[in-house]
């Protein structure tokens, strides 16, 4: 029997925080073990908003070889760039075709986006869904590990792949694109500034204090921890709705160390913040030292990287250029003599 396809990613812009380690990447090592699971770097995705291209490809290799650090074995998993499969572009372009602009206008993220960016947003910030739905269905995923601020978008890739192509262009006994499933992935799903324990931490806050990230020396990481938001209350608790920067401290505490949040919780529930931030920081610096270790491992040698994406390419194409046929097939397109 077939293992159930996986298909994740995250953008190469801005450092890759505890954030995307603990809510995804962490999970993604794990579901290599059960599942046939393709992770990209999302480079297209990157310039739907100005962005600096002297780094670009410099980021996306080094977002690479990040997932390789945190254990994503590409034995088991398919690393590779989005732009590098020309069917990224393709399949959304046919998409954009059958999708009615008001959905597009709708989505949540692209109205807070385009108030930030004002006259300056561009079509690609709207139509990102649309590219994001041609990812996710390329594949044939089965899952798609979302959190909660990307449900959204994963139902509109549904509501696209039923509605638009399904429904319209083959009957319902040959689907031409497969419907994915939500896979929503609960503890350390949504790891909170050190800034402001209601907000997720983010690389694109401008404050660098909000956010550690995989790459920051133990000094940098004491010193955010240090100054990270708490309250004035003693002792550490979960689920206290006002105590949000507690319950995001102890979280990251009970990962981090290893010890869960039961344990960690008992271990904490009398102690003071001049206590408790100290083991933090060193249960933070242990547990990203070996990803910085294999980080510089791979970037100082780039023979291996090479080949991984090189792999992770081939395949991928083989498995996205299927998927593209099917859809230039339903839509009457003529194959080339």
């Amino acid at each position: 029997m077939s293992r159930p396809r996986v298909l994740s990613g995250v953008q190469p812009t801005g450092a890759l925080h505890l954030g995307n380690w603990l809510g995804a990447i962490r999970n993604w090592v794990d579901l290599q073990e059960t599942h046939d699971t393709f992770v990209c770097v999302v480079d297209l995705h990157a310039i739907t908003v100005p962005h600096d291209p002297s780094r670009l490809a410099e980021d996306t290799r080094s977002t690479a070889a990040l997932y390789l650090a945190c254990g994503i074995d590409p034995k088991r998993c398919s690393v590779f760039v989005q732009s590098q499969v020309a069917a990224h572009s393709e399949l959304c372009w046919l998409l954009n075709c059958v999708t009615p602009l008001n959905w597009l206008e709708r989505m949540i993220q692209f109205k807070e986006k385009a108030v930030k960016q004002g006259d300056n947003v561009s079509v690609g910030l709207l139509d990102y869904p649309v590219l994001m739905a041609a990812d996710i269905l390329l594949y044939d995923a089965d899952l798609v590990p979302v959190g909660e601020d990307q449900k959204q978008h994963l139902e509109l890739a549904r509501d696209i792949a039923q509605q638009r192509i399904n429904a319209r262009f083959r009957g319902k006994d040959t689907p031409v694109l497969k419907v994915p499933k939500p896979l929503i992935l609960k503890e350390g799903a949504r790891v909170m500034s050190l800034t402001d324990g209601r907000s997720k931490m983010s690389k694109s806050d401008p404050n660098e204090g909000s956010r550690i990230t995989l790459l920051d020396p133990p000094e940098l990481i004491t010193k955010k921890i240090k100054r990270a938001k708490t309250d004035p209350e003693r002792g550490l608790e979960f689920g206290n709705p006002d105590r949000p920067e507690t319950d995001n401290l102890l979280g990251l505490y009970a990962i981090l160390s290893g010890k869960g949040r039961q344990q960690a919780a008992t271990e904490c529930a009398e102690m003071g913040w001049g206590q408790f931030k100290p083991l933090l920081a060193e249960a933070t610096v242990s547990a990203l030292e070996p990803i910085q270790a294999r980080y510089r491992e791979l970037m100082q040698d780039p023979t291996e990287l090479d080949q991984v994406l090189r792999t992770g390419r081939e395949k991928a194409e083989t498995v996205a250029n299927d998927t593209l046929e099917r859809v230039r097939d339903a839509l009457g397109f003529a194959r080339p003599a």
